[in-house]
């Protein structure tokens, strides 16, 4: 059996295209590219190297074969930040309910936190969310993800709706 961590998740919401200035881009070279049945095992590299520090789960206790229907769905669309070349983060926009969107995840590469890069992925995350014309947009953060994720949504137009506390085992 694995740790066990409580948090705190807070569900946050945004209701209308909010009017924000564009997130400065990345310094030096970086490309934005959706991945279109990205491997399962890529996807996997980028879940784990990503959320290792932050206990993401969920998607590791997939099979393969649930974890593929997933990402290979028309209606998901993953885009991969590249700097020089290298991944350095990305995003995942869940649009199979046609009443929302959802950031489902959007996440750094540690060498590359502290570069504006989780913020400049949040506004192109919200441009490409909003340009499908969803009722809302939602995405949810909890206490064991980065210090700076919930203040960086809710500078960016997302209001917390609700909060639950929750216990998350890691694997072993």
């Amino acid at each position: 059996m694995g740790k066990r961590h409580k948090t705190v998740v807070t569900h946050l919401e945004m209701l209308a295209e909010p009017k924000l200035p564009p997130a400065p881009r990345p310094l030096g070279k970086y490309a934005l590219m959706r991945a279109e049945r990205m491997p399962v095992h890529f996807y996997r590299y980028l879940y784990d190297a990503i959320g290792r520090e932050y206990v993401w789960v969920n998607r590791k206790r997939l099979s393969d074969d649930a974890l593929a229907a997933i990402i290979h769905d028309d209606e998901v669309e993953i885009y991969v930040l590249y700097c020089s070349g290298t991944p350095a983060g990305f995003i995942e926009l869940d649009f199979r309910n046609h009443e929302r969107a959802e950031l489902s995840f959007l996440g750094v590469m540690p060498e590359y936190i502290g570069r504006g890069l989780g913020r400049f992925l949040l506004c192109e995350a919200i441009v490409l969310a909003w340009a499908r014309h969803p009722k809302r947009l939602i995405v949810q953060t909890c206490t064991l993800d980065h210090p700076r994720a919930l203040p960086l949504y809710q500078r960016h137009g997302f209001a917390p709706y609700a909060q639950e506390e929750v216990e998350l085992e890691e694997l072993d």
